[in-house]
């Protein structure tokens, strides 16, 4: 044999169209298959990211930055096979196959040892389940809820009604302590209705769809001042309230949580010679948080985790009267929004609640 022939191997590699003997069709047909899989291997972890990004609330989401870096590194071996028609750059090759098969171990050690938290994750059926479980559970709300609207309010206008004409009817005719009777009951049933109204309202926002819109909140907070100024005009208070206080959420939803909050402010700082609220907002671990602030009677924070739980007061009722569930709404519409509230306060020295609707970034 002629050692002339195997003179391109003594300069070095032959390059692979050698191997294909330049035939076009087969030369176009590795090239054009080698760029198709390397482009898709490519698009593939673009992909993942884009829904990593968009989707922080997947589990295993390093799991997919891990399978990406694989892909990647898979398109990488056909993108130099490509190179390598023309070239012989067979070192770099392999360098680029162990990077590839680097990255391949430890995308299928771990695979592995996720198998069981895969399997334990709920099926198709399972969600629709669960979905039709929680559509009966709504329905029965909504039953539960019309059942509280008309059938517990009609004895509690029928008590009230006739509490009331037999104040107005019949008050001469009872003592002191008929008449101290006839209040409490009248106080009792008021009392009974606004309870109603907040459960309603509390059931109400499980239901209804969120909104999402630009919330003016110092304007809805100045107009729950003036309707408090208007209920007791004989109180003064100082309010400060920060201008252009905004956030993103459903409108109706915070105006209700803000006038509790307001509310509960005004309310506990009744005692003080010279009440003050502060609406405003602050930077807490990176998060915009809006803040309702008063000097009032404050509470123990050991009790804290009891301030959002319905029906648990922190004061007497006969001191600051209320149902008991304004808080717990509170609690509920900003969960709703993807946020928290906590509240931070000093018995004696007021309180202050803090909320946000962005969720904390871990």
């Amino acid at each position: 044999m002629d050692v002339s022939a195997f003179g391109i191997l003594a300069q070095g590699f032959i390059p692979h169209g050698h191997c294909y003997l330049w035939t076009p069709s087969l030369v176009i047909l590795h090239a054009g298959s080698d760029a198709l899989i390397g482009l898709a291997y490519v698009a593939i972890p673009i992909a993942l990211l884009m829904v990593v990004r968009q989707r922080r609330d997947l589990p295993f989401s390093w799991m997919f930055v891990l399978f990406g870096v694989f892909i990647v590194a898979c398109g990488l071996t056909h993108l130099v096979e490509i190179w390598n028609i023309w070239n012989s750059n067979y070192w770099f090759s392999g360098g680029v196959k162990f990077v590839t098969a680097a990255a391949s171990i430890p995308t299928a050690y771990m695979l592995f040892r996720l198998l069981p938290s895969i399997r334990s994750m709920p099926t198709r059926d399972d969600l629709v389940c669960a979905n039709r479980a929680l559509e009966n559970a709504n329905y029965e709300l909504e039953q539960f809820s019309s059942a509280v609207s008309h059938d517990l309010r009609a004895p509690l206008r029928r008590m009230s009604g006739f509490s009331e004409a037999l104040k107005n009817n019949h008050s001469g005719q009872l003592d002191e302590q008929g008449q101290h009777y006839l209040d409490r009951i009248q106080e009792a049933s008021n009392g009974m209705e606004a309870i109603i109204d907040d459960l309603l309202a509390l059931s109400q926002l499980q239901r209804e769809a969120l909104k999402n819109e630009t919330v003016d909140l110092s304007r809805i907070a100045e107009r729950i001042v003036t309707e408090l100024r208007e209920a007791e005009p004989e109180r003064r208070v100082e309010v400060d309230i920060q201008s252009g206080l905004t956030l993103r959420g459903d409108a109706s939803m915070l105006t209700m949580a803000l006038k509790n909050l307001l509310s509960n402010a005004w309310k506990f700082s009744k005692e003080q010679s010279q009440a003050r609220i502060k609406v405003g907002e602050t930077t807490v671990e990176g998060r915009r948080v809006i803040y309702v602030s008063d000097n009032g009677v404050g509470f123990d924070m050991s009790l804290a985790h009891k301030v959002f739980d319905p029906f648990q007061r922190l004061h007497g009722e006969s001191r600051y009267p209320g149902t008991g569930i304004g808080l717990t709404i509170v609690d509920r519409i900003i969960r709703k929004h993807g946020g928290e509230i906590w509240p931070e306060s000093r018995k004696g020295e007021g309180s202050t609640f803090y909320f946000t609707t962005e969720s904390r970034q871990d």
